[in-house]
């Protein structure tokens, strides 16, 4: 339920344990499936995106503080399209096991 993906300045292992899915859900203020369909119906707010890939650097084993700094030095210049192929990879794995790239692209074309 891990997914390993290039942000930053290299590869970097993302997972949404249990911890993070109860950190996403208060600081998104949705459950972790409503943020899901949020994503699938291409409804995501930005800090959506940009916390979905806080979270599952911080379970993919980042410290906080370098997660957030990554976070807030990188997310800022990506396209929003990439952020959300991303951040739906990420979320994908833990809803399904694997990522669903085909999915999330062709809900952006």
């Amino acid at each position: 339920m891990q997914h390993t993906a290039f942000f930053g300045d290299g590869e970097k292992t993302f997972a949404l344990t249990t911890e993070m899915i109860l950190e996403l859900e208060r600081t998104t203020g949705v459950g972790i499936l409503a943020l899901h369909t949020r994503f699938r119906s291409m409804a995501a707010h930005f800090f959506d995106l940009t916390e979905v890939i806080r979270t599952g650097l911080i379970g993919g084993g980042m410290s906080p503080d370098a997660a957030h700094k990554l976070v807030s030095i990188y997310s800022r210049s990506m396209l929003i399209t990439d952020l959300y192929l991303l951040a739906f990879d990420i979320l994908d794995a833990r809803y399904s096991g694997t990522p669903d790239t085909e999915t999330a692209k062709e809900a952006v074309l």
